[in-house]
C-alpha cells in the first residue's frame, strides 16, 4: 500500500484551489478539506450575531463565541460532494455569497480565530490521506506536508471564475464588485500580521490562468510521480 500523504494547496482567492484540490482527492481516494469554508462558516456565524461588519469586528465577542461554533463536513451521496455544516445546518451555499466574501478576511485575520481553526485542521490531518486547501496550509497548518502547491491566477481570470460560480448558484452580482473584492482580499491576506498568505519555500508554483482542469491534473501527476520516484 502506498504511503498516505498530506497535500497542501495554498493560494489566492478564487484561483481554483478548491476545484483542483477536489480533483486530486478524487484521483487519490483522499478526503478533501476546504479550510476556507471553515473561515467562511465562522464569518457567517459572526455576521448573524452582529459580531462583524464592514467597519470591523468584535474580537472579544468572537473569541467568546468560538466554543459555540461547530463546523463539520458531510458527504452528500447525491452530489458526491462534501458540504459545510455550521452547528448542524447546511450552509454550503450561504457561505459562498458575496456578503460573506466581503467580511471573511476581517474575521480570518483574528489570531484567536486562526488558532482555533489551525487546531481543528491539524486534528483532521492526524491520519493523513487528505488534501486541504487554504491560505496557510503549507506554511502554518502542515509545514511538514509531503506535497505543497501554491496556486495563483490573474485577478481578472479569478473574478470571471467567481462570477460564473455565483451565477451557477443563482446569485446575481456585478463582476466589477467581485474583482474589487478579490483585490481587497489579496491585499489583506498578503499583509495581515497573523499567518500572511505566502508561498512555502518548498512549494510548487502553479499559475493556472490559462490552464484547463485536464492541464492542471497532468501537471499534478508529474509532481506526484516525481515524489514517488524520489521516495
Amino acid at each position: 500500500m502506498k504511503k498516505r500523504l498530506i497535500i497542501a494547496v495554498d493560494g489566492h482567492s478564487s484561483c481554483g484551489k478548491s476545484s483542483f484540490a477536489k480533483l486530486i482527492a478524487n484521483e487519490l481516494g483522499y478526503i478533501y478539506i476546504d479550510s476556507g469554508a471553515m473561515y467562511r462558516a465562522v464569518t457567517l456565524y459572526c455576521k448573524r450575531h452582529n459580531l462583524v461588519n464592514h467597519d470591523g469586528a468584535s474580537v472579544e465577542g468572537i473569541s467568546k463565541a468560538l466554543p459555540d461554533i461547530v463546523i463539520a463536513f458531510n458527504y452528500n451521496t447525491d452530489t458526491r460532494k462534501y458540504e459545510t455544516f455550521l452547528n448542524n445546518e447546511n450552509v454550503e451555499e450561504e457561505i459562498r455569497r458575496i456578503e460573506v466574501s466581503k467580511l471573511v478576511s476581517i474575521v480570518s485575520s483574528i489570531k484567536e480565530v486562526r488558532d482555533r481553526m489551525v487546531e481543528l485542521q491539524r486534528e483532521i490531518g492526524v491520519f493523513k490521506g487528505i488534501v486541504m486547501d487554504g491560505r496557510d496550509i503549507g506554511t502554518v497548518v502542515f509545514p511538514d506536508a509531503e506535497i505543497k502547491i501554491f496556486m495563483t491566477a490573474s485577478a481578472e481570470v479569478r473574478a470571471q471564475r467567481r462570477w460564473l460560480e455565483l451565477k451557477g448558484m443563482g446569485v446575481v452580482t456585478d463582476k466589477n464588485d467581485i474583482l474589487k473584492n478579490i483585490l481587497e482580499r489579496d491585499e489583506i491576506d498578503s499583509n495581515r500580521e497573523i499567518s500572511p498568505l505566502r508561498k512555502a519555500d518548498d512549494a510548487y508554483m502553479l499559475d493556472n490562468s490559462a490552464m484547463t482542469f485536464d492541464d492542471q491534473m497532468k501537471w499534478f501527476r508529474d509532481i506526484i510521480k516525481k515524489f514517488e520516484d524520489e521516495n
